[in-house]
């Protein structure tokens, strides 16, 4: 499995995490409930998030690198 492929399944991951995060926090806001670790998750699933989107920029600058290279 490459890095781009591994990133961008990082990506979908981390952005799935913080959609259900953040539905969970509106539910339990209206049911009263705590929402302290809903907040977690989406500071947690927006760091995982952007760490993916770091190695894909990476991950797409190296083989921009290895093609100019090749040519």
């Amino acid at each position: 499995m490459n890095a781009i492929s591994t990133a961008y399944q990082g990506i979908v991951s981390a952005s799935n995490r913080f959609d259900k995060a953040a539905s969970s926090t509106v539910k339990n806001a209206s049911d009263g409930k705590d929402i302290l670790t809903d907040l977690v998750e989406q500071i947690d699933s927006r760091t995982a998030f952007e760490a993916n989107i770091s190695v894909f920029k990476a991950a797409d600058a190296m083989l921009g690198k290895l093609l100019d290279i090749k040519t």
